[in-house]
């Protein structure tokens, strides 16, 4: 029985949400359509979870590609791994690949997914903190380019995500934190209760309480299916779950993918769009510190590298997919759970936050 079902009429997938399903195949093979399955991994998961999933596959023949760890290879280089190793292999379109990773193997494997043969069925099953309440959910798969992060790729749903919380044992912690920012982010972009929560769980959280965990990754899943069922493809309202990306993303290109993580730039964008919605009044002062000190908390940063411009932001942000018109948007708080669009912010009104 899944926990959660993301509603897109006949794209429609469950979501299931329990400790050891990497040893359970019962819910991993309802969503296995043929008899070929590639696991795209990368060298850190490998050794950890890929004999374990192998095993349930049994009845399946499987190969799997191995790509190196990092943001740094979300790129177009390792899609055209993905592509060949595909091809050589004899895949056709009755393959199913499954992602077995973080954000990065979600985000690529989903975009090789949405291109071979001009579509097969891919399954995520994330093992980060961070894909597991964001990235796998929602069909966005993608590659980086230098000149912009996400610029390539397509809106491509998955038949399941398995999330397996007991993944989260063998999580770094400066991965795990880097997760929190987008936990963060669904309470102050749309849910004060779950804000609340966090403040109230903060510790427990940090200890990694399992059904502590158990509850914040659904209530995160619930609010981005949710969001995703009413605009799969971010014409509206779920561009507001990009709140603090745009800056994010541009400390990310700046900065060179995988020296800050994508938690660590969100984290600080969140940061800025909340002292940018102060500047404009719609944030008190006590809001927008509640806001730090809970990013802080899970020691996140909340100030963007010394060696950025505004100029350097700048010339990112006007590049960001969400701009429409040559009009920069922008996700900006104007409460702890509650945010909205802007398409009106000056570069006078930028230059007061970065």
């Amino acid at each position: 029985m899944a926990d959660l079902i993301v509603s897109l009429a006949e794209r429609s997938y469950p979501i299931y949400i329990e400790s050891g399903l990497l040893s359970d195949n019962s819910q991993l093979t309802e969503h296995i359509a043929g008899k070929r399955v590639c696991i795209v991994t990368n060298d850190v998961v490998a050794p950890l979870y890929l004999a374990s999933l192998k095993q349930q596959l049994s009845a399946y023949t499987v190969d799997q590609l191995i790509l190196p760890d990092g943001e740094a290879q979300k790129n177009l280089t390792n899609f055209e791994v993905i592509m060949a190793h595909l091809l050589a292999n004899g895949h056709g379109r009755d393959s199913t690949l499954i992602a077995l990773g973080g954000g990065v193997i979600g985000d690529i494997t989903g975009f090789a997914a949405a291109c071979y043969q001009r579509g097969i069925d891919f399954i995520q099953i994330p093992t980060t903190l961070l894909s597991q309440v964001d990235s796998s959910v929602g069909g966005k798969t993608a590659v980086n380019h230098p000149l912009g992060k996400n610029m390539i790729g397509a809106f491509y749903q998955p038949k399941a995500v398995l999330i397996d919380i007991d993944s989260l044992s063998t999580l770094p912690i400066r991965e795990f934190n880097a997760g929190m920012a987008e936990v963060i982010k669904y309470g102050i972009l749309g849910d004060k209760p779950f804000f609340d929560w966090l403040e109230t769980n903060k510790q427990a959280i940090k200890a990694k309480e399992s059904k502590i965990l158990a509850e914040m990754i659904q209530r995160c899943c619930q609010a981005k299916a949710d969001i995703v069922s009413e605009d799969e493809k971010e014409a509206g309202v779920r561009a507001l779950l990009n709140l603090g990306h745009t800056f994010g993303h541009a400390i990310e290109a700046e900065q060179g993918y995988g020296v800050w993580l994508h938690g660590e730039a969100v984290a600080t964008g969140m940061v800025q769009a909340s002292q940018l919605a102060e500047h404009l009044g719609y944030l008190s002062a006590a809001e927008t510190n509640q806001i730090i000190e809970l990013i802080s908390y899970f020691d996140l940063p909340i100030k963007a590298p010394d060696d950025m411009s505004f100029a350097d932001f700048i010339k990112h942000m006007a590049r960001d997919k969400k701009n429409l018109g040559g009009k920069l948007r922008l996700i900006i708080p104007t409460a702890i759970g509650k945010s909205e669009i802007f398409d009106n912010i000056t570069e006078q009104q930028l230059q007061q936050v970065i």
